[in-house]
C-alpha cells in the first residue's frame, strides 16, 4: 500500500511523537483498554459558559451555553474511524495533522489554503475514535477488496457464521453475544457508538467524545464514514431544527461546487428533512446528539472506498484529495457562517 496510507493504529501512535505545532493528547481509553488519541490546534476560549446547551435553550439564549462573537476562533471537530473499519477518515485525519505540522501531507503534496488559514479556528483532530475495531482487522486498506469480504471485515458474522449484513447489523445492540466474528463496526463490548443511548452511554467513547463536544462547543463536526464504492456525500441529520438543516444544504451546494471543479465524484443530497410519520423512524445517532449537545452543524461524511465491487472506485490517491476537498471547505463555509444566526 502507498507509504502515506497510513490506517494503523500503530502509525497514529507513532504520529503523536512528532506533535510540535499542536498538542497531542489522550482523549480516553477503549472498551479493550486501547488509547483514543486527540491533537488539539489552536487555544481553548472562554465562551463564558453560565449553562449546558439545552438548559440555554430553554433560557431562550444559546450564548448561556457559549457566548461567542466576530473575535472568537470557529471551533472545528474531525472524527475518523468512528467504525474502526472504515480507514479512508483516519488515513484522511493523519494525513491533515500532517499538513498541520510540516506544510505538506503525506505524499508532500501542499494544501495552501488550509495550511496558511488554519492559525484561525481551533481544531481538534481524532484520528480514530474506535481503535478496537481497527484492531481486529488484519489488513490496512479496504482497497481492491471484495464487497463480501467487506462486510465480513465491517460487520462480521453471526453465531451460525452467515455474514452480518447492513442494516440488521444493528438489529441487536450490544451485538457481542449474538456474534461469531465480531466485526470492525464495534467495540470490543459490542458497541456500535454511532447508535449508542445517548441518553445513558453504554461506551466510554461515546461519553468521552460527547464530552468533549459539551467542553469545547463546536461550530461544525463531521464524522468520516466510509460508503462502499457510492459517490462522496454528505448524509442528512435527523432531529435537528430546519434552520440547521438549510445551513447545512448550504454547506452541501458549497461543497458539490468544489468537487466538480476537482474532477471528483460528488451526490448532492437532499439534507432537508421532514416527518412524514411513518415507519421505520430515522435514527437519532451519534451526529443527532452531537448537534443537541453543543448547537453546532455535525454531519456525516461518507466516503468512496474503492472497493473490489460495482459502482465508482476511486483510487488512494482520489480518495485522500476527497477528504482535503472536505476539509477546505469545511473552512471556506465556518469562516463565512460562525456568527450567523
Amino acid at each position: 500500500m502507498e507509504s502515506f496510507w497510513k490506517s494503523r493504529l500503530l502509525d497514529i501512535e507513532k504520529a503523536m511523537s512528532t506533535i510540535h505545532r499542536g498538542k497531542a493528547s489522550v482523549l480516553t481509553t477503549s472498551a479493550g483498554q486501547r488509547d483514543i488519541y486527540m491533537v488539539e490546534y489552536g487555544l481553548k476560549e472562554d465562551f463564558g459558559r453560565q449553562a449546558n446547551y439545552n438548559s440555554a435553550c430553554g433560557a431562550k439564549d444559546p450564548k448561556h451555553y457559549a457566548n461567542k462573537d466576530e473575535a472568537n476562533k470557529p471551533v472545528l471537530f474531525i472524527v475518523g474511524g468512528i467504525h474502526g473499519g472504515e480507514m479512508e477518515g483516519i488515513v484522511a485525519v493523519m494525513n491533515l495533522i500532517r499538513l498541520l505540522e510540516t506544510g505538506e501531507d503525506y505524499r508532500g503534496k501542499r494544501h495552501d489554503y488550509i495550511y496558511e488559514n488554519a492559525h484561525r479556528f481551533r481544531l481538534i483532530l481524532i484520528p480514530c475514535m474506535n481503535p478496537d475495531g481497527r484492531a481486529r482487522l488484519p489488513v490496512d486498506t479496504l482497497i481492491d477488496v471484495s464487497f463480501e469480504k467487506t462486510v465480513y471485515y465491517m460487520q462480521g458474522t453471526w453465531k451460525d457464521g452467515s455474514l452480518c449484513k447492513w442494516p440488521d447489523c444493528k438489529a441487536v445492540h450490544p451485538i457481542k453475544d449474538a456474534s461469531d466474528f465480531l466485526g470492525s463496526y464495534f467495540n470490543d463490548d459490542g458497541v456500535n457508538i454511532m447508535h449508542d443511548n445517548f441518553f445513558a452511554p453504554m461506551a466510554r467513547e461515546t461519553s468521552s467524545l460527547l464530552g468533549l463536544v459539551d467542553k469545547e462547543a463546536p461550530d461544525f463536526t463531521v464524522l468520516l464514514h466510509g460508503g462502499s464504492n457510492y459517490e462522496n456525500h454528505l448524509l442528512p441529520t435527523s432531529y435537528v431544527p430546519l434552520g440547521i438543516m438549510q445551513r447545512q444544504q448550504a454547506f452541501n451546494e458549497q461543497i458539490a461546487g468544489a468537487y466538480l471543479k476537482g474532477n471528483l465524484p460528488y451526490s448532492k443530497l437532499n439534507l432537508i428533512l421532514t416527518d412524514e410519520r411513518t415507519f421505520p423512524y430515522r435514527a437519532f445517532n451519534l451526529t443527532s446528539a452531537i448537534h443537541h449537545v453543543c448547537g453546532g452543524i455535525s454531519f456525516t461524511f461518507e466516503s468512496n472506498m474503492g472497493l473490489d465491487a460495482p459502482g465508482i472506485k476511486l483510487t488512494a490517491d482520489e480518495i485522500l484529495d476527497s477528504h482535503f476537498v472536505l476539509f477546505e471547505e469545511m473552512f471556506r463555509y465556518t469562516t463565512n457562517t460562525t456568527n450567523e444566526t
